[in-house]
C-alpha cells in the first residue's frame, strides 16, 4: 500500500459524509460490542495466562487440524511446517495487513478514507490498482521500496533460522530484535505480555479486514457493511 490517489478538496460535503461515515462505523463497533461477555473479575484471565484465543476457550482454534500437518513427518518428512514455522507466519502477515489497512484507508479517496496524497506522488483511481501505476511512473522509487522489503525479508529469514522444522533458535516468534528506540525495555514484563495478544489479535483482525477488501472488490456485493461504508 502506498500514497497513489486522489487528492481530495476539502468541502462541508465532504466533512458531513466522513462525520456519517464515522457515526456509522461507532454504531457497527456498538453493537458488537453488546455481544461480548459482561466483565467478571472472578474469571478475567492472567495476562501471563493469556494465548490469544481466549474468545475460543483459550485453545487454539482450528477445526481442520492444520496445524497437526507437521505430525505426518514420518510419512511426508519436512513436506509441513512446524510451529515455530506457523507462529511466525501469522506474525509477519498480521503486521503486512496491518500496514495494509492503514495505507488503503488513508489514501483511499471516497468513503471511509482519508484521501491522503504526498505532492509530486503518482495518482492512481483506485488502490487496487496503485502498484502498477507506481511501477510505470515511477520504477526508480518502486524498485528502492522493493529493494528495502527484500532486504527486510532476507534478515528475517536469516535471523529466524530453520522454523519449518521447529529447529530456530530464537526465543520467541516475531521478535527480530529491532528496537531502535528501546521501546520494550521500558515496559513490565506484564506489558509485554498484553501488547503480544494486542499485536497477535489485531493482526488477525487485519487480515481477515484485507481479505474483505479484496473480496469487495472482486465481488461486488459480497461484503455489505463496505456498501454501507462507501458512497
Amino acid at each position: 500500500s502506498h500514497p497513489a490517489s486522489f487528492p481530495v478538496p476539502i468541502s462541508i460535503h465532504t466533512y458531513n459524509s466522513k462525520m456519517k461515515t464515522a457515526a456509522a462505523f461507532a454504531a457497527l463497533v456498538g453493537t458488537a460490542a453488546a455481544f461480548a461477555p459482561a466483565s467478571n473479575s472472578a474469571a478475567k484471565t492472567s495476562l501471563s495466562a493469556a494465548t490469544g484465543f481466549e474468545e475460543v476457550g483459550g485453545k487454539p482454534w482450528d477445526p481442520l487440524g492444520l496445524a497437526t500437518l507437521e505430525d505426518a513427518a514420518d510419512t511426508f518428512p519436512n513436506m509441513f511446517p512446524r510451529t515455530q514455522f506457523l507462529q511466525e507466519a501469522e506474525i509477519k502477515h498480521g503486521r503486512m495487513a496491518m500496514l495494509a489497512w492503514t495505507g488503503v484507508w488513508a489514501t483511499a479517496p471516497t468513503g471511509f478514507g482519508l484521501g491522503m496524497h504526498f505532492p509530486g506522488a503518482p495518482v492512481a483511481p483506485d488502490w487496487t490498482k496503485a502498484l502498477g501505476v507506481w511501477a510505470t511512473e515511477d520504477p526508480a522509487g518502486f524498485g528502492a521500496v522493493l529493494a528495502l522489503i527484500a532486504i527486510a525479508e532476507g534478515e528475517s529469514v536469516g535471523h529466524t533460522g530453520d522454523n519449518w522444522r521447529n529447529q530456530s533458535t530464537k526465543d520467541e516468534p516475531g521478535n527480530l530484535g529491532f528496537d531502535p528506540w528501546g521501546l520494550k525495555s521500558r515496559l513490565s514484563a506484564e506489558e509485554q505480555a498484553r501488547y503480544k495478544i494486542v499485536e497477535l489479535k489485531n493482526g488477525r483482525a487485519a487480515m481477515i479486514a484485507m481479505a474483505s477488501l479484496f473480496a469487495w472488490k472482486s465481488l461486488p456485493g459480497s461484503v455489505p457493511v463496505m456498501d454501507l461504508l462507501s458512497p
